[in-house]
């Protein structure tokens, strides 16, 4: 099962978290960008609806896959300030 962990970091003059390189929007205070990243990682674990996706791969093949909506990755928020 895949795992996700969002972290809290000082970016852009605020706080942000970052998820594999990938950074929020900045938020003006530590607790503020906490709240959204709890919150970004229990949505992330919530089941959805099984659909069928398509995607392009980076040769440029299209790919059409069946997406379980239970296959949710299991999450958590590392923060180093608290």
């Amino acid at each position: 099962m895949a795992h996700v962990t969002y972290k809290i970091v000082q970016h852009d003059g605020g706080w942000a978290y970052t998820v594999d390189g990938t950074f929020s929007e900045t938020f003006p205070t530590h607790k503020a960008a906490l709240t959204k990243a709890k919150a970004a990682a229990v949505e992330q674990r919530a089941p959805g609806r099984t659909e069928v996706i398509e995607y392009e791969d980076e040769n440029g093949k299209w790919h059409t896959e069946n997406a379980p909506g239970s296959d949710r990755p299991e999450t958590d928020v590392s923060d180093s300030k608290g």
